[in-house]
């Protein structure tokens, strides 16, 4: 592989943490779909679990400063791993029957709140992913380390994905115990991943104040918006892109549950079979991201994830299936996997490492800050708008205007990269 012992001793620790983190990813995929069909909460707290995920990066402009300026890295991400994880075991408290459930609603907001904290540790860990990463790897072996550790990653999250739907279908309250012990993995994963060394901070300054620290991050992340323009136009797509995809997502669990009456083991096929063709395209795609404008890679996820909406949308009118191993397969919804499977093998690297792509390595973690935070302004509105336009037109239009908004952001890379 030509690597240097920098680079093999980051990509062992790298690899370990990514497979941990795919047994917490698999179990996680089938969360939405847990707490709307075990939990019966409602469509517009399903839309808020999901807003949690992704609204608390927009704190990132706030503590990207505090985040840079923190000299023992390991200890930071040690404290976040304990204090974000562990409130997961507190779902063994929960009843394992829906009388109880239904009569004490308590239990909808008390799993929200556990899944806010939980998703809060991730406005420090994913910046520093990027940090530890780009200071370990070199430039042209970034993208296909990370598409190799990526694919460790999904081979797992597949096969317990598929586990756990088939155990959630034998019993409907299994997250009661399954979920309490990705918790203690998440903390283990954590404590890996910070055993990566990194350059000393030797810049940090102490004497800034806590709103002047805000000002300076969001200062620092305005300039790099105006200076950096092919930056500028990655993230307008990212933009279109973000909300098409936050619009979509929790109307999938519903269109799932209500148009499709799909079972959990039916579900986990639907939310994870693509990865196998994601796994097997990673390394392809990790090579080409090295290779060309993160704009013009851009594209083929666009693409991919329009037409991976447009083969579900057409579900509604071709609803010809057929039954295998308990799951209910859909002949549109074939295509919908083929596509899907595209979408995230690209998507995966272009999200977490396309704008490393623009800046130099030390400047890493600020431009992910930025991306993130950028990915939490959109989620100030986006999911639970695709709820309520759901509900107020139905699927097929909310899912046009989903692809509507990919095909101008696609437009909108083609010309930035032809323009630049």
């Amino acid at each position: 592989m030509g690597l240097n012992e920098t680079e093999k001793s980051t990509f062992r620790l790298h690899v370990l943490y990514m497979a941990i983190e795919g047994i917490i990813l698999g179990v996680l995929a089938l969360n939405e779909f847990v707490f709307i069909k075990s939990l019966h909460g409602s469509n517009y707290q399903l839309s808020f679990l999901f807003q949690f995920s992704m609204l608390l990066f927009l704190f990132l402009v706030f503590i990207n400063e505090f985040i840079k300026r923190i000299k023992n890295r390991k200890k930071m991400l040690r404290i976040t791993a304990l204090l974000t994880r562990l409130p997961l075991l507190f779902l063994l408290f929960f009843p394992d029957n829906v009388t109880s459930i239904d009569s004490n609603q308590y239990y909808h907001y008390i799993f929200l709140g556990i899944f806010l904290v939980y998703f809060s540790g991730n406005i420090v860990i994913y910046p520093n992913i990027n940090f530890l990463l780009k200071t370990n790897y070199r430039h042209q072996n970034f993208g296909r380390l990370y598409s190799y550790a990526t694919s460790t990653n999904k081979i797992v999250m597949l096969i317990i994905t598929f586990a756990y739907g088939y155990l959630l279908d034998f019993d409907n309250y299994a997250f009661r115990y399954v979920i309490p012990a990705i918790g203690l993995l998440g903390v283990v994963s954590i404590f890996i991943l910070s055993e990566i060394q990194y350059p000393e901070n030797k810049k940090t300054d102490y004497r800034l104040s806590i709103f002047q620290s805000a000002k300076k991050s969001l200062l620092e992340m305005k300039d790099i918006l105006v200076s950096n323009i092919p930056y500028r136009h990655f993230e307008m797509g990212f933009m279109l892109y973000g909300i098409s995809f936050m619009m979509s997502v929790t109307v999938i669990t519903i269109y799932f549950y209500e148009q499709l009456d799909l079972n959990y083991a039916s579900v986990a096929f639907y939310r994870n079979s693509y990865n196998i063709l994601a796994i097997i395209l990673l390394p392809f795609f990790g090579k080409l991201l090295g290779e060309i404008d993160p704009r013009k890679f851009a594209v083929f996820t666009y693409a991919a994830m329009a037409l991976y909406i447009f083969a579900l949308l057409m579900t509604t009118y071709l609803p010809f299936s057929f039954e295998a191993y308990d799951i209910t397969i859909y002949y549109t919804l074939i295509f919908y996997v083929i596509f899907h499977g595209v979408f995230a093998a690209t998507m995966v690297l272009l999200w977490n490492i396309g704008s490393s792509y623009f800046c130099e390595p030390e400047e890493a973690g600020t431009y992910q800050s930025l991306h993130l935070s950028l990915t939490g302004a959109r989620a100030l509105l986006a999911p639970l708008f695709g709820v309520v336009f759901y509900e107020l037109f139905g699927f097929t239009l909310t899912f046009s205007l989903t692809i509507a908004l990919l095909l101008t952001a696609i437009i909108l890379m083609r010309w930035s990269y032809r323009r630049m």
